[in-house]
């Protein structure tokens, strides 16, 4: 159960990330405070059914930062310091990608300016960043498993003739 959610949260994740990367306008201000909410609402969720340790929530980490990017203040070289500790999770591609799209929906907000986006990029070009802007929403996550011992040894199982498994020997 928890591997199973630990996915769906992963692909929650991956498409509304992808969707927050290629929609302009949806990359606000009262977008960020929307996600986070949301996010806080599945977060509350998984601890109320007992899954904190099915990894779903570390799932949703990229998501988060980009909400809390969303919200932060975009002026100042300490802003884009303070970005560029939080959004670990985040590639360099995607944080620029977040800023550029940014669309102020009232007068008392303004657009980010070309200065301040290539300040993160100076402050973000020692990091080793894949290059793929999107989140692969089709990865899968390997399926473990657990290994539960019988307290049957395998000597002492008869095998049905019926089953016809002559061709296997006891050692």
């Amino acid at each position: 159960i928890q591997q199973v959610f630990k996915q769906l949260f992963y692909m929650i994740n991956a498409v509304t990330l992808n969707n927050l990367l290629l929609r302009k306008d949806v990359c606000s201000w009262s977008t960020g405070m929307q996600l986070r909410f949301n996010i806080s609402q599945l977060e509350e969720w998984l601890r109320g059914k007992n899954l904190q340790q099915s990894g779903a929530a570390q799932t949703l980490e990229p998501l988060i930062q980009a909400a809390q990017l969303l919200q932060l203040k975009k002026k100042t070289s300490e802003d884009a310091e303070a970005i560029c500790s939080l959004c670990t999770s985040l590639t360099t591609q995607q944080i620029v990608k977040i800023l550029n799209l940014y669309t102020p929906v009232n007068e008392f907000e303004e657009r980010v300016t070309v200065a301040f986006i290539r300040n993160i990029q100076k402050q973000l070009q020692e990091r080793n960043d894949p290059p793929q802007l999107l989140i692969d929403f089709k990865h899968i996550f390997p399926v473990v498993f657990p290994f539960n011992p019988s307290a049957i040894t395998m000597d002492s199982i008869h095998l049905p003739a019926s089953l016809n498994l002559d061709f296997l020997n006891k050692v």
